[in-house]
């Protein structure tokens, strides 16, 4: 159990302790993390920060980095192919990637980038298999430091994964492309690269992620209503085809019957059940 709490503007104490109660509540576990320590720790990124300034030194060293003074809306202003934006937002121009030290003088803050070579970046994913990327064209040069002085997300999970010493990693697809990004770093910084499983998302019926707009009941509400957690786990591993509709079952014993070759290759749309709607009859038991 590693948590990411890069940001403290939306990391709070009372947050983490919540979502350990409730997974421990759902019938996850875990070998390692904040509460039960390990080998590996500390399992909070915000006390790994002397790591991920290690690893930007490394990154400068080579030559690989360099600062960047724009702002989003800079960027997506300049930016030659918006319909390449992701979770970062549009791909990065390259404003600032050949400015003079002169140019570089002044108080306004700068990220620091990552300069991304060109060329494709391929992998084998344990779901979609054989995946092709342009990190350079579709994305461009990508922060590894934000403004603030904070590791951005791209260099902290790389390098924590790797001191970790994390084989495997399963995620949602919407972070095939930023595995090419990570790859990059993987490899700049003399990192082995683990195995790569990206599962497909579970969306609303209209197409839209999940999320309280949806209407649907958070963990600690349906703990709060009396709902048995295991019929939650029942729901969720019916929707990728790990158990029969209406199946009550608990993670433990979900996984004999895991494996990436189960699960679908395209998204998910469900229709919320009334029982973990908001809106919806207070069933106990369903």
């Amino acid at each position: 159990m590693r948590v990411e709490d890069l940001d403290p503007t939306r990391s709070r104490r009372e947050y983490l302790e919540g979502q350990l109660e409730d997974l421990r509540w759902l019938g996850l576990d875990w070998d390692e993390g904040p509460d039960v320590g390990g080998p590996f720790g500390p399992y909070l990124q915000s006390r790994r920060h002397e790591l991920y300034r290690s690893a930007l030194r490394s990154l400068a060293s080579q030559g690989s980095l360099f600062s960047c003074f724009c702002s989003r809306k800079e960027i997506a202003a300049a930016a030659a192919a918006p319909h390449a934006a992701d979770e970062e937002g549009p791909a990065y121009p390259g404003t600032c990637r050949d400015l003079t030290p002169t140019d570089r003088t002044g108080s306004r803050q700068a990220a620091l980038r990552f300069k991304v070579p060109e060329g494709q970046v391929a992998f084998r994913d344990g779901i979609f298999g054989e995946r092709r990327y342009l990190p350079a064209v579709e994305t461009g040069d990508f922060v590894v430091r934000r403004k603030d002085g904070v590791a951005a997300y791209q260099l902290a999970v790389v390098v924590d994964d790797a001191a970790m010493q994390i084989s495997d990693v399963l995620r949602a697809s919407d972070l095939l492309s930023s595995t090419a990004r990570q790859i990059l770093l993987y490899r700049a910084l003399g990192l082995p690269e683990p195995r790569w499983t990206h599962v497909p998302l579970l969306l609303a019926a209209d197409g839209e992620r999940l999320s309280k707009r949806s209407g649907a009941l958070s963990l600690r509400e349906l703990r709060e209503r009396g709902t048995r957690p295991e019929i939650l786990t029942g729901w969720l591993a019916s929707t990728c085809g790990l158990a029969t509709p209406g199946e009550v079952i608990s993670p433990n014993d979900l996984i004999r019957r895991f494996g990436p070759a189960r699960l679908p290759n395209d998204d998910t749309r469900v229709a919320i059940p009334d029982w973990l709607r908001r809106d919806g009859a207070d069933n106990r038991n369903p």
